[in-house]
């Protein structure tokens, strides 16, 4: 223990008398000579407009270290890439996976996929609010908990749940996993698979200690690395909508707010292409690294970016309308579909019950109401009317909700339910993992060697796939849908059923 905790150590001296000091000339005048010194160096960065912002003795420091970060040197001359940091649930997830799509399209950089982090591992707060965590602080968040899911087998890109051939096999968008730019611009390439043994521990710390190079910086370039220093506290992200670049977003704190939260913050609307683009100070970075790229309309406008057209720009135009929807892989649908066929094989209502998280344990009888409505709608004869329930609520709870009256009454309903240890479920997390679309696109260099990654290093933890096929299944039904109001999951489901994901023909007994 730090002697600095023992209750038993020695009571301080009383103050000394001060003596009379005797200084030297020579020391004074050095004194002045250092603060002179530290006074111009001050000066010149503060007021050189173009120059470089300077490097901290930390970033030298891992910058030896990990020399590839140096565009000079990097494994991948001339590449250009764009990172993010996602949080939040899957679905805010997929929202905000859309949306670096849409960046790294109108910037011209190569997209580094994300895994699929643990469902709110790392939160970015409120922006109607004007309380989240910066862009440093939530990239150093995610960067730690990626490399935790890499130390703890349970890694598994978004490009393995989420359907991206149809992007990357056109010229629009090129990707890279994120395993594959993590070792290449750290330099890690000494491995076969990314586990938590004591040889690999090295592995992690040296991941970690990148990262710490590629996160903490917050609007300044540092050799190679433009990190954006922007949010939804002070930027709306716009791309040739015709308003002057700069201007005010209509969404401001109001005066109330700023009193009480002592907010300064102004929201301006600035053309990402202009700003980060040709010509400006992040082109010449490799590496593009934002924060957040989540964005959600509020009073009249986006929190973040306000990018849904570009009529000037076809091809960006054309990313737009392909990112509208993005399916699950085939190895999910497929098995939504099966089980709507073979375990349901009737026609039937999904009712998607979020009860628990958040704000929805407080809106359990709105919730149950809209079911309500819909099912006495729907009983118009003697045979039982078919349901499949998504809810977070565990069958235990049921008793004394609408949920437990639906399933006593077995005359008229029957219910459908997939649970996480069902052998569908954990078969088709094995299909998912076989597959390996994560690796299957993108930059690999050819003598790097990570064949051994693609084919023997399937995670070590099965993921849990259960909500995509609910979601799947849910996009099957042919009675109808009765989401959360609110829920992103019912967002997506209702996407899903808009661009008819299952079979359009009713689901009957065979």
């Amino acid at each position: 223990m730090n002697h600095f905790l023992h209750t038993s150590r020695p009571i301080p001296k009383p103050w000394p008398t001060k003596k009379p000091s005797h200084r030297s000339p020579l020391l004074s005048l050095s004194l002045v000579a250092l603060f002179a010194s530290l006074l111009f160096f001050l000066s010149y960065y503060s007021l050189t407009p173009n120059s470089p912002s300077p490097i901290s003795p930390f970033n030298k420091a891992l910058i030896s270290r990990f020399p590839q970060c140096t565009s000079s040197q990097a494994p991948f001359l001339g590449e250009k890439f764009l990172w993010y940091a996602p949080h939040s649930g899957f679905s805010n997830q997929v929202s905000e996976f859309k949306n670096a799509i849409l960046m790294a399209g109108i910037l011209n950089r190569t997209l580094i996929v994300p895994p699929v982090l643990d469902h709110h591992a790392v939160a970015l707060g409120s922006c109607p609010k004007f309380r989240v965590s910066s862009p440093g602080e939530i990239r150093v968040a995610v960067w730690d908990h990626v490399v935790e899911l890499l130390r703890t087998g349970r890694y598994v890109s978004m490009a393995d749940i989420i359907d991206i051939s149809s992007l990357v096999s056109s010229p629009i968008v090129q990707a890279i996993d994120f395993r594959v730019f993590a070792s290449l611009w750290c330099g890690v390439k000494d491995f076969d698979c990314f586990h938590a043994s004591n040889e690999q521990s090295s592995l992690f710390d040296s991941l970690k200690q990148c990262g710490s190079l590629l996160s903490v910086l917050n609007g300044k370039v540092d050799i190679c690395t433009y990190a954006v220093g922007e949010d939804c506290r002070t930027t709306v992200w716009t791309y040739q909508n015709g308003d002057k670049d700069g201007v005010l977003d209509s969404f401001q704190p109001d005066e109330q707010l700023k009193k009480k939260k002592k907010i300064s913050h102004i929201r301006r609307r600035r053309d990402v292409y202009k700003t980060l683009g040709p010509g400006s100070e992040a082109e010449s970075a490799p590496l593009l690294a934002f924060g957040s790229l989540f964005t959600t309309p509020y009073r009249g406008s986006e929190s973040y970016i306000d990018i849904h057209e570009a009529p000037r720009d076809q091809r960006i135009q054309s990313l737009i309308d392909k990112i509208a929807f993005l399916p699950f892989v085939p190895e999910i649908v497929s098995t939504g579909k099966e089980f709507a066929k073979k375990n349901i094989g009737a026609p039937f209502l999904c009712a998607q019950l979020r009860l628990l998280d958040g704000q929805f344990k407080n809106h359990w009888k709105v919730t149950f109401l809209g079911l309500k409505q819909k099912l006495e709608s729907l009983r118009q004869g003697p045979h039982p009317i078919h349901i499949f329930v998504m809810t977070d609520l565990p069958e235990g709870n049921w008793t004394g909700s609408y949920l437990g009256e639906l399933a006593r009454d077995s005359h008229n309903f029957k219910l459908h339910l997939l649970r996480e240890e069902d052998e569908l479920v954990i078969e088709t997390a094995k299909k998912v993992m076989a597959a390996g679309h994560g690796l299957r696109f993108g930059f690999v260099p050819e003598d790097f060697g990570m064949g051994g990654l693609k084919k023997h290093c399937p995670s070590e933890i099965l993921p849990d796939v259960l909500l995509y096929i609910e979601e799947s299944v849910c996009s099957c039904a042919s009675l109808g849908f009765v989401g959360t109001a609110g829920s992103t999951i019912a967002k997506s489901v209702e996407l899903m059923r808009k661009f008819g994901t299952c079979s359009k023909q009713s689901l009957t007994v065979s």
